[in-house]
């Protein structure tokens, strides 16, 4: 994977400036601006968006230039970006075959926007991704674009789910993410953003995502079977009070419940499961997919084949595009059954193509595997007493932080302690690494850098992601 390296300068870490490889450096100061003041932007921010603003309170940044793993703010300040946009940049700012697409179709005079008609991009667009679908789904799959977000399209999943199925429950799991519409609220774990919201969309019942380490069960390991009974029993008991649902949704590694993958016998009897009962089975990719995790999809570690896929983020390469994938023998609406306005950016489909050719022809999915297994054994090598777990698969990475001077539960995990993961992010961004954070109480520093990340870039990434670590632990 030479091809994917932007230069073996090593990258300067643990330092209020980082320093990208000198070909990244000359790129990100050319036509420099420096006459923006950050704090001028920041405060211009706050008077005029809206409270619900989120990212800016823990990364106070005005972002000038991004050019591969790397931004540059108003001050001149670099930052190796291991945020990438929420996963959706999997190949970094301003790639050059990114740049190329948008040009050429800029230049063919294609229409902007098409709704649902079909265009010879479109046609592409699709030939490219049903390649990389799994074997059962490449020649019986449709495929449904959405509005531009990933929740629009779990949308979509979910009246198919209902339309097909002729009910009207459905099975979400605790932790989970699906977006921030009123019907993605009611799926989603989180309590937060719901809490004064009322009612949201009956007919979600929630169960246990297992977790080993913080079993659920309080049963460590022997919880992911306690998991699937427990399901089982829902499904088979007819006084279980469970209507049977017409769809599951999960996601084979929860993102935003701090990078925590889901184990593969699980997503296997999940699968078994809903066959047996006849249950659309919805994977959410929207973050997990396109690469990330080391495989093409999640989901395709666990060697299985669900009924529809939900992805968005990667898919679009950087420009906004939703979509769901689904067996065609769930094709049951009526036509108009699902729309939206954006649902034929031309733009989106050219770019969404680069991303899916690297994948295709670059196996960038493995390489994204092969970079993420060297970030966990460096994170893993961090001897901290406030690190309770690093988990993850490929480049979807968590470092739990734990309160080690609070007493131990009966698995013997200390509590967790989002104020320090806080500190730690903000630690990272004064040493030039922008991070996210997630998981329960905000606990757990979270990594999506760009797939396209060398190895001299990851133990940068580790260093920096050390050195914050170390003085976050100190104080």
């Amino acid at each position: 994977m030479d091809n994917l390296c932007i230069d073996e300068t090593r990258v300067t870490s643990a330092s209020a400036h980082t320093q990208p490889p000198a070909d990244s450096l000359t790129r990100l100061q050319q036509q420099s601006d420096r006459n923006l003041d950050n704090d001028v932007l920041l405060e211009r921010q706050q008077q005029r968006e809206s409270n619900a603003r989120s990212y800016p309170r823990r990364l106070p940044l005005a972002l000038v230039r991004g050019h591969g793993i790397y931004v540059e703010d108003s001050r001149g300040q670099l930052y190796i970006d291991a945020l990438a946009a929420a996963g959706t940049l999997a190949l970094g700012h301003h790639h050059p075959d990114i740049q190329e697409a948008i040009r050429q179709t800029l230049g063919s005079g294609i229409p902007m926007q098409t709704l649902d008609l079909t265009t010879p991009v479109k046609d592409e667009f699709i030939e490219r991704l049903f390649a990389l679908l799994p074997a059962g789904l490449q020649s019986n799959s449709r495929v449904q674009f959405c509005s531009p977000c990933g929740a629009d399209a779990v949308e979509a999943a979910i009246k198919l789910a209902k339309t097909a199925t002729g009910r009207h429950n459905v099975i979400a799991f605790a932790g989970a993410y699906h977006g921030m519409t009123q019907g993605t609220l009611s799926l989603m774990g989180n309590l937060g953003p719901k809490r004064h919201l009322g009612t949201t969309v009956p007919g979600v019942q929630f169960l246990p995502y297992p977790h080993a380490r913080r079993c659920p069960y309080g049963l460590g390991a022997a919880g992911v079977q306690a998991s699937l009974n427990q399901l089982e029993s829902m499904l088979t008991d007819p006084e279980s009070g469970v209507l049977t649902p017409a769809a599951i949704i999960v996601e084979a590694v929860q993102g935003e419940a701090g990078a925590l993958p889901a184990d593969l016998e699980w997503l296997r009897g999940l699968r078994r499961l809903t066959r047996q009962h006849g249950i659309a089975l919805i994977l959410d990719e929207v973050q997990a997919g396109m690469g990330r995790t080391g495989q093409i999809f999640a989901f395709q570690h666990a060697g299985i084949e669900p009924d529809m896929i939900v992805l968005s983020k990667a898919i679009g390469g950087g420009l906004p595009l939703a979509l769901m994938v689904y067996h065609q023998d769930w094709d049951t609406w009526q036509p108009g059954a699902h729309a939206g306005t954006f649902r034929g950016n031309q733009l989106a489909m050219a770019t969404g193509q680069v991303v899916m050719n690297w994948l295709h022809h670059n196996q960038l999915h493995l390489h994204a595997g092969q970079m993420g297994e060297r970030l966990l054994t460096r994170l893993r090598q961090i001897h901290s007493p406030i690190i309770g777990e690093v988990r993850g698969r490929g480049l979807m990475i968590g470092v739990e932080i734990v309160d080690p001077e609070q007493p131990q539960d009966a698995l013997g995990n200390h509590p967790l302690d989002g104020q320090r993961a806080r500190q730690i992010q903000r630690e990272a961004l004064t040493l030039g690494l922008i991070t996210e954070v997630g998981g329960r109480h905000g606990s757990t520093v979270r990594l999506l850098p760009p797939l396209i990340i060398n190895e001299t870039e990851v133990d940068a990434m580790a260093d920096i992601l050390s050195e914050a670590i170390l003085r976050a632990g100190n104080q």
